[in-house]
């Protein structure tokens, strides 16, 4: 290689070309599966259930499910299995899955993944430890009962005799089968003994990011595929094409045809994908077709339409359904001594994950070969056999890392568009969506409206109403996830209004949703890192907030005198033992930690705010205090210092953790202040970075993170970190200059308004 070409090799060009030569191992299915006890043993390998496998070395590679996208998530996983396992941490390794029955469910999002799974590794490990242990105690002549283990040996201690897992597996372990039930009855391990769990070991998946071994959905070659890449409809949703004309396309050098997309799924409508020999080739030949549409019902519409009828069905109450209905919250707020009324609204957002959405597509004996990263893969099997009118089991997902998610990759939208294009091009087709493409197209953040109205006596609320109006992601992508109201009356996706069910007791408190219909229509909602909580916590901490000041109080004082554990607050085990107790810790200490109530510079703040997580059954106690100094002239404002405070029961891997509130934070404050979206013509605005502008590294403020494991059962990080700063930022707006804004993202120009 001459010096030339050293100074112009691109870093990805020396990943690809460091790949690491892949190794093959086997496993089998807790009730048997695709590979029987008795071949896997003749392979070499020990593989008591799905979750992991165990070579004649007495190396672990523990079979995740989950979805990487940067947030480490094999790891914590690992460290449950390997807990229980009881091998040394040198000897494990990761594999992120293809999809197969015995695995279930494939979703990563709503901060479920180690929530979920920690129990189910924890007994795969345990369970795996237990079959080595009678192996050895046959091998011995002892009973199970005087052996031990330790560091990947059993142990004799009568005798001194040991044997290592590896070598018991080179040997041949009897098979040995676990029933549902005998693996909830397995006594695990007291956490005082825990040696990996509650530590903050380096992230597994590092290593193959850093030396280009890891491969990622764009890094996927298959031999005679052809490049493919959209060519998107001017309006978001709802056009049809109704000609194509490729005779400037047929000029391009390696062009391979086009194809209109006919999705029966109706995930999409009016693509067309241009196909080439390579992905330049097909950029081109997109640009050079000539596509003619009927751009359909929402050509017109607005984001100033969609709030203007979101307006409007909140004040008819059309359609409303309820979720939260306790009390009666028209007469309490009625006798209220102090009462209040505020509205809060959001607007679209979109994902922007930084590896642009990919798939390839290969058909091998009639199974369709999807090959991507995804979050979401069970719904992928059902949309791809739909789409294509096959049967379910002729697609497989084989899972790569992602480039970043958030949300975004919880869509099939790309799969659906790759399997079909495949079909009709009777080839293999890698599919990449271009940064304009994904952001056109994305499945937003829904635009919302909320009214809450309230009344305080005495020190607390007595009575809340919050009404919210917004798209239903669920009931476009998983109807089944949607849920009956709370009078029974109707169903409501719960998706869209979780997080209005706080923790504060308010005796008398009704929660109502509505589903836009024109948002529904023209801006097909996705599920953005926080969901739902982004904006129903953003409306319920600024209210209590507004509340606190007209009634006089501190807000701190005001919210820790609601958060007392009463009634349906007080927690119930195992997820939210100790109840708002707990929430009320975390935002005690990050007010001190804040040096809350103490003298501030002129024009500088601290707000504070409290949330639990996107679903009130698994809670996650989290708190911030914002310290931020704002500019009474201009409105500019510096959000200097963010202090967070967060709970998780036990921390599986403390410095994770850490990394997921601070990373949650970071695109909080980016929500909160930066990201804004709009749509004109029923299509997006904003098409790249320079017109949808994230946080900057500029714009960072000071962190300060406090983990807390308190012993409890794991819950989620992923996502409180989000949801808790964007209310906590507003507040302290307010403290350090009197501007109140209801409206995200929160700029200067409504700083400077709400001064008036």
């Amino acid at each position: 290689m001459t010096k030339q070409e050293k100074i112009a090799l691109s870093r990805r060009g020396f990943l690809v070309g460091s790949m690491a030569v892949g190794t093959l191992t086997m496993g089998y299915a807790l009730m048997g599966g695709p590979l029987g006890i008795r071949e896997a043993m003749a392979q070499g390998s020990f593989a008591p259930n799905v979750w992991f496998d165990m070579d004649s070395h007495g190396k672990v590679t523990v079979n995740i499910t989950k979805a990487e996208m940067g947030q480490h998530v094999g790891t914590p996983l690992a460290q449950a299995l390997a807990e229980e396992l009881d091998v040394p941490w040198e000897n494990v390794s990761i594999r992120y899955v293809s999809t197969a029955p015995q695995y279930g469910l494939f979703v990563t999002g709503g901060s479920w993944s180690v929530n979920w799974t920690f129990d189910q590794m924890s007994r795969a490990g345990a369970a795996g430890r237990i079959a080595l242990v009678e192996a050895a105690a046959k091998m011995f002549g002892v009973p199970a009962s005087e052996l031990s283990t330790e560091d990947g040996m059993v142990v004799h201690a009568g005798s001194g005799r040991k044997i290592s897992y590896g070598a018991l597996v080179g040997q041949g372990v009897e098979p040995r089968q676990f029933s549902e039930e005998e693996l909830k009855a397995i006594q695990l391990k007291d956490p005082n003994t825990w040696r990996y769990v509650n530590q903050s070991v380096p992230a597994l998946d590092i290593p193959a990011k850093t030396n280009g071994s890891a491969q990622f959905g764009l890094d996927v070659f298959v031999d005679g595929m052809v490049y493919g890449t959209p060519k998107v409809p001017p309006v978001r949703y709802g056009a049809k094409v109704t000609s194509v004309d490729e005779s400037a396309a047929k000029q391009v050098a390696g062009y391979q045809g086009h194809v209109v997309i006919e999705d029966p799924t109706m995930t999409t409508t009016g693509w067309v994908v241009a196909l080439a020999d390579s992905y330049p080739q097909a950029v081109k030949a997109r640009d050079a077709l000539k596509v003619a549409y009927d751009e359909g019902p929402t050509a017109k519409v607005s984001s100033a339409d969609i709030l203007k009828e979101a307006e409007e069905l909140q004040k008819s109450g059309k359609g409303a359904q309820l979720f939260v209905m306790d009390g009666d919250s028209v007469a309490a707020i009625k006798g209220a001594k102090t009462t209040h009324e505020a509205t809060y609204t959001t607007q679209l957002n979109i994902h922007a994950p930084l590896e642009p959405l990919n798939a390839v597509v290969e058909v091998k004996d009639g199974v369709y070969h999807i090959h991507t990263g995804n979050q979401f893969q069970t719904l992928a099997l059902g949309l791809v056999p739909a789409a294509l009118q096959i049967e379910p089991t002729q697609v497989v997902v084989h899972q790569y890392l992602l480039g970043g998610g958030f949300g975004r990759r919880l869509e099939s939208d790309y799969i659906v568009v790759a399997a079909l294009t495949a079909k009709s091009a009777g080839k293999p087709v890698k599919l990449i969506y271009s940064r304009e493409a994904d952001s056109l197209m994305d499945f937003t953040r829904t635009i919302t409206h909320q009214v809450l109205r309230g009344g305080a006596s005495d020190g607390k609320m007595v009575g809340m109403e919050q009404q919210v109006v917004s798209a239903w992601a669920t009931a476009r992508q998983a109807p089944a996830f949607l849920a009956d109201s709370a009078d029974k009356s109707g169903k409501v996706d719960p998706f869209s209004i979780n997080g209005s069910d706080h923790w504060y007791t308010i005796p008398n408190q009704t929660v109502r949703t509505i589903k836009s219909e024109l948002a529904q229509a023209a801006t097909p909602a996705g599920q953005l890192r926080s969901v739902a909580p982004g904006w129903t916590f953003w409306a319920v901490e600024c209210f209590l907030d507004e509340m606190a000041h007209k009634a006089g109080i501190d807000p701190l004082k005001f919210k820790l005198a609601m958060l007392d554990a009463t009634g349906k607050n007080a927690g119930t085990a195992p997820m939210s033992v100790g109840g708002a107790k707990r929430l009320a810790n975390v935002l005690q200490m990050a007010a001190d930690k804040a040096g809350y109530g103490g003298s501030m510079p002129s024009g500088t703040g601290v707000g504070l705010a409290a949330v639990s997580a996107q679903e009130r059954a698994t809670p996650t106690w989290t708190a911030c205090a914002a310290q931020v100094a704002v500019d009474k002239s201009t409105g500019e404002f510096d959000i200097q210092k963010l202090t967070l405070v967060i709970d998780v029961g036990t921390a599986v891997n403390p410095d994770g953790v850490r990394a997921q509130v601070e990373g949650g934070a970071l695109w909080g404050v980016s929500l909160a202040t930066k990201e804004l979206a709009t749509m004109e013509n029923g299509a997006i605005q904003q098409d790249n970075f320079d017109t949808y502008t994230p946080l900057r590294m500029e714009d960072m403020p000071e962190l300060d993170v406090t983990v807390l494991s308190t012993g409890h059962y794991p819950v989620g990080a992923g996502e409180p970190g989000v949801t808790v700063t964007a209310p906590a930022i507003a507040n302290a707006i307010f403290a350090a200059s009197g501007a109140r804004v209801r409206d995200l993202p929160i700029t200067p120009e409504k700083v400077k308004a709400a001064l008036g």
